[in-house]
């Protein structure tokens, strides 16, 4: 790994640890060193992105992937049924995008519990888990990341803080994904908020939220105040012979106090 994002994650690879590695925005789970599972309260998941009922694979009657009827349409509350390559995509996705904000910077320590995994991930005739991703690579895509976001727009206060819109000025042309986040954008919901209701991926809609600070079309907050240093602790003044000259004999002290304990 060129880059450590995470020592613990580092450490944890090289002990082939089998656990759950908890920080303070999601859980990485790892088998023999290896990632094979990632959540995060941030990141969507398949059964978001691709919605409710969607399942993997085809109908039993050998229907189009889609899961549309035929007259065209897709049945109300039936499942609809994705290709098994659209799926692994989306399933990858969802992987990556909850493993970059499960390493992200937080305030909190980082703890592992050996032997925990993932549960509650299985979904309904999903193909197999998913294959073991090392943990570098885990790293090394956290990483291209987070440099491209900086790239975009170096203001890191925009991923977490909601969403408030600026006016659009006259002739300023904004994509079509750009004008549906910021016709959800409230001031109220955050990025993390919008990708659920967009139905997005957590990572993309990020970046384009910086896309849209960068052009002005999004208030960027104020960054944090920096933290300042540690005042030093004040030194001792330095010994003095001056200093010393008048203090009083102790032991002539102790000597005349048990005379005085002494006497009737």
């Amino acid at each position: 790994m060129a880059a450590v994002i995470s020592p613990m994650l580092r450490r944890l690879a090289l002990e082939r640890a089998t656990g759950a590695l908890l920080r303070e925005h999601g859980t990485l789970y790892l088998a023999d060193g290896q990632v094979v599972h990632a959540e995060s309260r941030v990141a969507p998941g398949p059964e978001v992105l691709l919605g409710p009922n969607a399942l993997p694979g085809r109908t039993a009657d050998g229907r189009a992937a889609d899961g549309r009827t035929g007259d065209g349409s897709v049945g109300r509350g039936r499942p609809r049924r994705v290709g098994a390559g659209e799926w692994e995509i989306c399933r990858l996705g969802a992987f990556y995008d909850a493993a970059f904000f499960a390493l992200a910077p937080g305030s909190g320590p980082a703890r592992f519990r050996y032997g925990e995994q993932a549960a509650g991930t299985a979904v309904p005739g999903a193909p197999p888990a998913l294959r073991p991703v090392p943990a570098a690579d885990v790293e090394r895509e956290t990483l291209r990341r987070r440099t491209l976001l900086d790239r975009v727009w170096p203001h890191p206060a925009v991923d977490t803080a909601p969403v408030v819109p600026r006016p659009v000025a006259p002739g300023r042309t904004v994509t079509a994904r750009g004008r549906a986040l910021l016709a959800r954008a409230d001031g109220v919901r955050t990025p993390a908020q919008l990708a659920v209701e967009l139905r997005r991926p957590a990572f993309h809609t990020v970046l384009e939220v910086r896309r849209l600070a960068a052009a002005g079309l999004v208030e960027t907050p104020p960054s944090p105040a920096p933290v300042p240093a540690p005042v030093p602790a004040e030194r001792p003044p330095p010994f003095s012979p001056a200093l010393t000259a008048d203090a009083p004999d102790l032991a002539l002290l102790r000597r005349v106090r048990d005379a005085l304990e002494a006497l009737p």
